[in-house]
């Protein structure tokens, strides 16, 4: 039976770590709105699922297009803001426009997603915001100084916004996994080891969103950090 009482927002929610929850809480009965530049046809067709293409780069058409999935009837019980790009490199192989596409997507497409959203669940009392972060938002690392400071930034926004909703009724959780094996790597220069326990398999983060979802009353989790049980990385060029 469809949860139509349980509405949720999924952004990047055409592939990877997006796409798996999609399709995850579309099969447990939840109403799902989606985010992403392209959806495959196959998705388009998940029983209670609303897509929409929206490139969350393109900030000036950002709240108008908001404005249009609010209008079509969608008040959010829950926020799972996924998505998100993978840049790495020194600081000067980066391009000024490079520098502000990944802090756009990566960051402030989440802000304003919040922004917008956030005054319904208010007057609603309730609600859940999840934020898809990354274990590079714990620690810089060489060649990442952009991408670790859009997930710093995104950490950071999570943890004051904790603090600023904390009578409204909202549970704010950030989720910090390290490499997952998805699309992601496809084309960077390096991907996860190639044994199991070089990788976060993907239902731990299912298993995160069930938890927090599930959660009620006084208590909130805070923030989730996830590990493989071994880093390793495998640099595809040697």
């Amino acid at each position: 039976m469809l949860k139509t009482d349980n509405q949720i927002l999924v952004t990047g929610a055409s592939k990877g770590i997006g796409r798996a929850i999609t399709d995850k809480l579309c099969a447990s009965g939840y109403s799902v709105t989606g985010i992403a530049r392209n959806f495959f046809e196959q998705q388009t067709k998940l029983p209670g699922f609303t897509p929409y293409n929206i490139d969350l780069g393109d900030l000036d058409k950002l709240p108008a297009r908001l404005k249009e999935i609010k209008n079509n009837g969608f008040s959010p019980s829950a926020l799972i803001l996924n998505a998100g790009m993978g840049l790495f490199g020194s600081l000067e192989e980066y391009s000024y426009q490079q520098i502000n596409s990944l802090m756009n997507v990566n960051f402030t497409s989440h802000a304003y997603i919040t922004r917008f959203f956030l005054p319904i669940m208010k007057r609603a009392g309730r609600g859940t915001i999840i934020f898809i972060g990354s274990d590079a938002g714990l620690r810089g690392s060489k060649k990442g100084s952009i991408y670790c400071a859009s997930k710093f930034a995104l950490r950071g926004f999570s943890q004051a916004l904790r603090a600023e909703c904390a009578s409204s009724g909202i549970g704010i959780t950030i989720i910090n996994p390290g490499m997952v094996k998805t699309d992601f790597y496809k084309n960077l220069d390096f991907e996860p080891g190639k044994a199991d326990e070089n990788s976060i398999n993907i239902e731990a983060i299912l298993d995160c969103i069930k938890l927090i979802l599930a959660s009620k009353g006084s208590a909130v989790i805070d923030e989730i950090n996830l590990s493989p049980l071994k880093h390793v990385i495998h640099f595809k060029n040697k």
